[in-house]
């Protein structure tokens, strides 16, 4: 089955192509491109690249993977919208895989701290033993956050390295679109019924609705 996974929970506007098999996955193609403030110009561009580089088409898809982050607000919900819009107009399901844990199955084994940057000089994190999560996501200044790893990785990681206080593993950064793909093969696999695409936000958006109406000066 083939397979399309988008994230768009960090700066790093991700779309990448799979063919998940009974016996494994295979990766077709991976476009990534990194701009905090264009996600919604880069991520349907990424796609359409990503299709033609493995002359895929959009037909032939048989499931979606997005990111559900931690992330912020506007660039989170690109990635989730387009998942879930694309395929609801393929007919396909689509499956939600938190974010840190793509970056977590690609550090690869030991106890590794996972932190992307939250902006507000804060950092989303996660710990991770040998690509399983073993503490919740959640979002704190880097200096609040319990270190109880070998190293760290992500970009947040590599923002505030000088805090953490263990080796930096600069080598991953942002989610792989083949690792989510991978976190959700047994489901594919399974022909699981999808569930909804939750975004896992942590805190309020920046922009909030206002709580009552302000005069109107004479």
């Amino acid at each position: 089955m083939l397979v399309l996974a988008l994230d768009t929970a960090t700066p790093a506007v991700t779309a990448a192509l799979a063919e998940v098999t009974d016996g494994g996955l295979k990766g077709l193609g991976e476009r990534r491109t990194v701009d905090p403030r264009a996600h919604g110009e880069l991520l349907a561009p990424q796609i359409g690249r990503v299709l033609a580089d493995a002359g895929v088409r959009p037909a032939e898809l048989g499931a979606i993977v997005a990111g559900t982050g931690p992330g912020p607000f506007t660039g989170l919900r690109v990635g989730l919208a387009t998942a879930a819009s694309m395929g609801q107009a393929l007919g396909i399901p689509a499956y939600g895989i938190c974010s840190l844990d793509a970056i977590g199955r690609a550090a690869g084994p030991g106890r590794v701290l996972v932190a992307t940057d939250a902006r507000r000089r804060e950092v989303y994190f996660a710990t991770y033993l040998d690509g399983v999560r073993v503490t919740e996501p959640d979002v704190a200044k880097p200096a609040d956050v319990r270190v109880d790893a070998d190293r760290a990785v992500g970009e947040g990681a590599v923002k505030y390295s000088e805090v953490f206080g263990v080796p930096i593993d600069d080598r991953v950064l942002y989610p792989s679109g083949e690792a989510l793909i991978a976190l959700a093969a047994d489901d594919i696999r399974a022909k699981a019924a999808a569930a909804p695409l939750t975004p896992l936000y942590l805190r309020r958006p920046d922009a909030v609705a206002a709580t009552e109406r302000k005069p109107v000066l004479p």
